[in-house]
């Protein structure tokens, strides 16, 4: 039987239907595509309307394939169970549980299943991957959120934090380097909050970075708040952890962090910013921002232009404010008109590309490595450590491995690289 997996959402999302798909394929299921599977799964998200309208086509256009399996399993499921079991059509509903047990509920099929817990109060659903197809490789390590931001319906979607035992997170990472991976992604929904008893963090960070082979360790996000002392002497001590850390600042202004319900105000988060410059000067940080938030006024959005541009980022992910129902912010009165909204995300996007070519233009006539992802064309791409996007000229063997280049010039969204053949590591 041939099986198709959609997935939407996050890099956890795609970890987990990674790790549905091994496991089909580990149980002599087939690959298939969208128009010859006997067994659609949708991996749903939840976390704005528009991701929840996408899910819901998702669910109908693969329900449309007469008579087959569909299963939908994910964030949008665990908090509207009762409208997905409605759908005619839709056989196996699950939530941000039992994913790793698909391969059973598909064996023992005869009528509609539906498994949908609490997670409040859940332990860790253990997830293993050998290789991830991929020169990147990600980890779940981590699950859930506490933070509860007056925005986000995520710790409702995903329960509470829980994480991956860290004998089970190094024996992963042990096998995927082994399986070729030069470089592993740390992920989860709210990464930097690990813990395995009191083992915590910056633990396990000193614990991965020690790993035999290993080239390159990403985080993949953390809150400005975890950035402490201890993890700042790994930063400073060791050339495994990469020079790019992608930190949300979500917005510019101390009122609305405070409406946000953040952790932080704009003088810590800058104060840390400096210290990792003093041990990192050449790190990139990225960022994700909000625009529009309920009561955000232009002044406090000009106030964010001036405090992003203070703190110099390498790159914006923008996002306007979406309504999400479930969440405080949903009730808040002063919402940002759709128009302004698009206007203020606008001037950030633009921000955001003279911010990215101030960075890559530092570049320029420097030698760095990065490991090609892909071939087209007679030329590399990939990234470098600091997740400089490279374009260079070069052989398709090199796929994966760490190759040194020159920075010639920008062709943005791409720096220009020459490859330097005799230091190159094969």
């Amino acid at each position: 039987m041939k099986f198709y997996i959609i997935n939407l959402g996050c890099k956890v999302n795609a970890y987990e239907s990674k790790v549905i798909s091994d496991s089909l394929i580990n149980n002599g299921y087939i690959k298939g595509s969208i128009d010859d599977a006997d067994i659609y799964i949708v991996n749903t998200c939840f976390v704005t309307n528009i991701a929840e309208h996408k899910s819901i086509q998702m669910i109908h256009k693969v329900i449309n394939q007469k008579h087959k399996l569909v299963i939908v399993c994910g964030c949008l499921p665990q908090m509207k169970s009762e409208e997905i079991l409605k759908i005619d059509g839709v056989d196996i509903v699950l939530g941000n549980k039992d994913k790793t047990k698909i391969v059973e509920y598909v064996k023992n099929y005869q009528k509609k299943i539906s498994k949908i817990y609490d997670l409040s109060n859940a332990e860790f659903e253990n997830m293993q991957l050998n290789n991830f197809d991929k020169t990147r490789a990600f980890i779940k390590i981590q699950d859930g959120c506490n933070n509860f931001c007056s925005y986000c319906i995520i710790p409702y979607t995903r329960g509470n934090i829980r994480s991956k035992k860290k004998d089970d997170v190094i024996a992963e990472i042990n096998n995927l380097v082994n399986n070729g991976h030069k470089e592993v992604v740390l992920t989860g929904i709210h990464t930097g909050s690990y813990h395995d008893g009191e083992y915590d963090f910056a633990d396990l960070l000193a614990d991965i970075v020690k790993i035999k082979n290993l080239k390159r360790l990403r985080i993949s996000s953390i809150e400005i708040t975890e950035i402490n002392n201890r993890v700042m002497d790994i930063i400073n001590n060791n050339d495994v952890l990469v020079d790019h850390m992608h930190i949300p600042l979500q917005s510019g202004s101390n009122e609305i962090l405070k409406l946000m319900n953040r952790k932080y105000d704009i003088e810590y988060f800058l104060g840390i910013i400096n210290k990792l410059r003093s041990i990192r000067p050449n790190m990139a940080i990225t960022t994700d921002v909000i625009v529009g938030f309920p009561n955000e006024t232009d002044s406090l959005f000009l106030e964010t232009v001036e405090n992003i541009k203070k703190i110099n980022f390498a790159k914006l992910h923008v996002f306007p404010y979406s309504i999400r129902e479930g969440t405080k912010a949903s009730l808040m009165e002063n919402q940002v008109d759709n128009v302004v909204k698009k206007q203020r995300a606008h001037i950030l996007i633009e921000l955001s590309k003279d911010l990215e070519l101030n960075y890559m233009n530092r570049f320029i006539d420097k030698t760095l490595e990065f490991i090609p992802e892909t071939y087209k064309d007679g030329f590399l791409y990939g990234h470098t450590g600091n997740y400089l996007s490279i374009k260079a000229k070069g052989e398709k063997e090199l796929i994966n491995q760490i190759v040194t280049i020159k920075i010639v010039n920008i062709d943005y969204p791409y720096c220009i690289g020459s490859v330097n053949e005799q230091l190159t590591l094969h």
